[in-house]
């Protein structure tokens, strides 16, 4: 048993069971839906169909962090127990809640000064920041001490690449993120915007594509051009979706034909209610082991 808990946000879009078979506990965002606020329990308490289906009836959630006192809450009991924390965060460059905790890092260590708390910025979103975590639990299990895990994934976390396309534009406009006119016009004209998660951890527009076989084309060429290794890639790929899965299942067919190498299947998520409040439905993203960013 490991001397040290791995823990991350609710915003690794990996599966609840994932958690639970990999024991890594995760502390939740919130969200706003109809006036209700939410955890974010990985679809436990409302399903991802259902979130998005109410999107598309036009909700509009709206999320909020982690803050110091949840952060505190969430690590003390496992510091009482006499074990280190190494905790992966949402990326920096989407959400304060890096800040907040190292902020309650601070606060714990002058009650619990013998212990170890290591706060590591994913610089990353979605099954991306997911895919990080799933390999420190991987060197985690193989027997990994807490700070050549934490040195490993410094070094490490900017090799996650992340890619992103949607196919609706509807809620980038209900939620002001786009105008109208540009909305209407994208629309008519069939665009669908790739975008990616650069070294600061911000999602930013790549390129616009029409059409959303050229899009799913599109994704699948910057992994052949960024994968470490090419197409002779060996490692995990994951995607997330919302409420598009036929699309997404149309990225991991090619992405299965052209990388025979790869470690497994292609894993297909669900992209969570944090993530998924801002793209809405219709967004596929694309995670693999690559160039640094």
């Amino acid at each position: 048993m490991s001397e040290y808990i791995l823990s991350c946000c609710s915003t690794a879009d990996l599966p609840h069971e994932y958690f639970k078979k990999r024991e890594i506990p995760f502390v939740s965002f919130h969200y706003i839906m109809d006036g209700k606020d939410h955890l974010d329990d990985m679809g436990q308490t409302i399903s991802f169909e259902e979130y998005y289906k109410r999107i598309e009836k036009g909700a509009m959630p709206t999320t909020s962090q982690v803050n110091v006192g949840e952060f505190m809450d969430f690590f003390e009991p496992f510091l009482k127990a006499g074990k280190d924390v190494l905790h992966i965060s949402f990326s920096s460059g989407l959400s304060g809640t890096y800040n907040a905790a190292n902020l309650a890092k601070t606060e714990l260590l002058e009650t619990y000064p013998d212990r170890k708390i290591h706060i590591v910025d994913s610089l990353g979103a979605s099954s991306g920041y997911g895919l990080l975590i799933d390999l420190a639990a991987d060197f985690r299990d193989e027997g990994e001490t807490i700070d050549k895990l934490y040195e490993w994934l410094e070094e490490n976390k900017l090799k996650v690449q992340h890619w992103f396309f949607s196919t609706d534009l509807t809620h980038y406009k209900r939620g002001g993120r786009i105008s109208p006119t540009a909305a209407m016009v994208g629309t008519l004209l069939n665009i669908c915007p790739l975008l990616r998660v650069d070294h600061e951890g911000h999602l930013t527009p790549h390129e616009k594509i029409r059409g959303k076989k050229h899009a799913i084309n599109g994704i699948v060429k910057k992994m052949e051009q960024f994968a470490e290794g090419g197409t002779s890639y060996s490692g995990k790929c994951f995607i997330s979706q919302s409420a598009c899965y036929d699309d997404a299942r149309q990225v991991a067919n090619q992405i299965e034909e052209k990388f025979p190498n790869l470690n497994g299947k292609v894993q297909i998520n669900f992209i969570g209610t944090v993530v998924g409040a801002h793209t809405g439905p219709g967004t596929v993203a694309l995670f693999f082991i690559g160039e640094h960013r």
